[in-house]
């Protein structure tokens, strides 16, 4: 078994107390690439340390629309350079948050529009963040033509009808232990109808424990509970799911299917 963990923070307080333990322990457990997340700048900083220490870790940089309002001239100047480094394969996570009334939803979809600019400028796909704003996160990547950049929406949660906009734009849907909970009738249905070749696993963890630890810290090595609920709804073998999702996010992160970096 092996599997990518395409989104994790283990850069969170949450993990604190032991974080190099459950680093260290994550390839005998099958987690044999981790892409851990940028949210905000001083996260930034955190996840590129972490990527620098693990061979087998990558990072994504960019603040999360809930974190726009840090942003100025100056902080994106030094993010747009990050980006720039080997190890990371992604610009993100970027987008729209709604569920919270700050920052202000203008300031959200210029730094939106700015970091898929980044993106395209330095070619790496995004890692997209959609709460509670889906026809705004939408539109602004048709308005952008986002579909050219390539990408993934983390942590889908919206209905398969939506799914179809973002099949259009060529983009890949993270899914992680919200699936499994019994009340995630729409997530359930939008990865029935999302094809396996779209679709990569995560975590989002610390956040969002798969049940039976719903409510627990999660961790990448909760990954199998996710596998054996897309197993189920698409009504194939487990081990069609983690062949199919590792070269998906290979594909999405442009590694190679050995999960290494490809070099032009």
């Amino acid at each position: 078994m092996r599997i990518f963990e395409t989104h994790a923070h283990y850069d969170d307080d949450a993990f604190n107390e032991d974080r190099e333990e459950i680093l260290k322990s994550l390839p005998g457990a099958g987690i044999v690439r981790v892409v851990d997340i940028g949210a905000s700048l001083s996260s930034c900083k955190k996840v590129r340390d972490i990527a620098s220490k693990y061979d087998y870790i990558y990072c994504a940089l960019g603040v999360h629309p809930s974190e726009t309002a840090e942003l100025n001239e100056e902080s994106f100047k030094w993010l747009s350079k990050e980006c720039e480094y080997e190890k990371c394969v992604a610009v993100g996570e970027i987008g729209l948050d709604y569920y919270w009334p700050e920052p202000d939803r203008e300031i959200q979809k210029e730094w939106f529009v700015r970091q898929l600019d980044l993106a395209r400028r330095i070619n790496k796909p995004v890692v997209i963040h959609s709460r509670d704003a889906c026809q705004d996160t939408i539109d602004i990547m048709k308005a952008e033509r986002a579909g050219d950049i390539g990408g993934v929406v983390h942590c889908y949660s919206y209905s398969k009808e939506s799914a179809a906009n973002f099949l259009d734009m060529g983009y890949y849907f993270g899914i992680g232990g919200v699936v499994t909970f019994k009340n995630a009738k729409k997530l359930k249905e939008a990865v029935e109808y999302i094809p396996l070749d779209r679709i990569v696993l995560e975590t989002d963890c610390p956040y969002l424990a798969p049940t039976p630890h719903r409510g627990e810290r999660n961790s990448s090595i909760y990954i199998p509970l996710v596998v054996s609920e897309i197993a189920a709804i698409k009504g194939v073998a487990e081990e069609e799911v983690l062949e199919k999702c590792w070269n998906n996010s290979c594909d999405l992160y442009r590694l190679d299917r050995e999960g290494n970096l490809k070099h032009e």
